[in-house]
Order: structure tokens, then sequence, then C-alpha cells
């Protein structure tokens, strides 16, 4: 695979469109308005329009020369996976799209036995079938554009198992296992098109109130993640973990074997429950 500089393929791609999904807060967020640092124009995507505007506004007052297009759509639903798609081409033009960050997901805290079903099937729908499908479409209109870099927002819980945060965790070992296929497939085939996945540990948003979760300690910034995660897209990196402690806790899980590691998993995640 092709090797070029951050700073080289952001000159490569002036006036190139990024579509962000799940812009409306959190890594998200913070993706979008790195993405207009960088020079992106933009196309963000979340259910919420309102929030959307509060987001586009606020990019536009510091960056008023960048082009935003608002999006709204529920990607737990198929066919609003299609329609963002045939949407975005319509209105940035399919050869125009230069960065894709698929963000949008949920949680579900919980003992499997006890946790809500209709939840856990939307979460899937969002977590994994909307990435499936936006990486599958948005990517075969890369390589034919001949250019282009894929984010896919995994999470650390990717490289575990997590009782009781199972759903979650499983879906994000999806994301990560389907992103390092892909990874390797356009790597042998010495495409220009990248494929990253972003796998921070916990992130200070309100995706663990939302989850049901409470934390403790030390989190990742959300700034953070979303920079160290579209600079190591940017240079084809096929995993970015941010922040120093996170990659030795993934390393050393590894190293415990999947057992133990479950069984540490549940100590620490049961302790999480949520106190809202």
């Amino acid at each position: 695979m092709l090797c070029f500089t951050a700073a080289e393929i952001i000159e490569r791609q002036r006036s190139m469109y990024a579509l962000v999904t799940g812009a409306s807060a959190g890594i998200g967020k913070e993706v979008a308005r790195y993405l207009a640092e960088l020079g992106y124009d933009l196309i963000l995507t979340a259910r919420t329009e309102e929030k959307l505007q509060m987001v586009r506004r606020a990019i536009l007052k510091r960056y008023p020369e960048r082009s935003i297009l608002l999006i709204p759509a529920d990607l737990s639903k198929r066919e609003d996976c299609f329609r963002l798609h045939r949407a975005v081409c319509e209105q940035a033009g399919r050869e125009n799209i230069g960065f894709v960050a698929n963000n949008a997901g949920m949680g579900v805290y919980g003992l499997f036995l006890e946790t809500d079903l209709e939840k856990e099937l939307q979460l899937i729908d969002l977590n994994v079938t909307s990435v499936h499908i936006l990486s599958k479409l948005f990517l075969r209109d890369m390589k034919d554009n001949g250019h282009g870099v894929l984010m896919n927002v995994g999470s650390c819980a990717g490289f575990m198992s997590g009782p009781t945060f199972s759903s979650y965790y499983a879906s994000k070992n999806y994301v990560v296992r389907l992103t390092e296929a892909i990874h390797e497939e356009l790597r042998r085939a010495k495409s220009p098109v990248r494929i990253s996945c972003l796998c921070p540990g916990p992130v200070d948003t309100d995706f663990n109130r939302n989850s049901g979760v409470s934390v403790s300690g030390k989190q990742t910034r959300p700034s953070q993640a979303a920079r160290e995660g579209v600079n190591g897209a940017l240079r084809g990196k096929m995993i970015v973990i941010p922040g120093l402690k996170m990659p030795l806790v993934v390393k050393a899980s590894g190293l415990i074997g999947e057992h133990l590691s479950t069984r540490v998993n549940y100590l620490l995640q049961v302790k999480k429950a949520g106190k809202h």
C-alpha cells in the first residue's frame, strides 16, 4: 500500500467531503471539528437535526469557509443506511467523498438474561449492520474513485469479552475484526484506499450515561480520541488505540488468555452498574 503523510493526504484531498455518523455529540462531534480543521467539507448525520444544527453552527463559527451538509438519519434502520449513501452521493458527489467516519453506536448494560432484547437488536443494527452496509457502499465508491479513507469507530472492548456488557463488547469485536480483514485485502491489492479502526478505552462522553454505565477514574477526552483516530487513519494505520494506558491493557488482556481475561472483565464491569 502506498504510504503518504497525513499532510500529503490532506493536500491531495482538498475540497473533499468527509462523512461523520453520530456527529451530534461525543467522539463524532470532535471528529467533525478536527476534519474541518484539516480542510475537509463535511456531511454530518445523526438522528436529531436540531443537535446537528448546533454542531454545524459551532464549526462554521470557527471555519466559515467550510461547506457542511446535514442528513438526519436513524442508522439502526437499514433503509436509512441506504438512503444516507444515496443522499451523500447526490448532494456531495460520489467522487468527492474523501473520508468516512462510522462513529454512530450505542451500548446496553446488564446481565444478558435480563437486558431488553429490543434494545440489543437495535444495538446490533446500529453497531454492526450499519457499519457493514456503509463500509461496503463507500469503500466500493472509494475503490472506483482511486482514493479515500474510512475510519470505523470500534473500542478496546473489541479485543475481549465483556460480561454484563456482552452485546456491546461482541458488536465491537465484529467492527474490529471486519476492519482488520478489509485492511489486509486492500493492502494486498495495493489499493490507495485506506481503512482504520479507532479503538478507545473509556471516553468522557454521554455514551456511558446513555448505556446505563457509571465509570470512575480518568477517561480519554473525546477530542484526543478524535485526533489520534483521524491521524492514524490518514496514515493507513490499521488499529488506533488512543493514549498510553489502554494499549497496555489490551496487550495484557491478550497475554493472560481468554478465560482469565473474561473473569477479570466481569469483576471490572459489574462495578459499572449505573446509578442514574
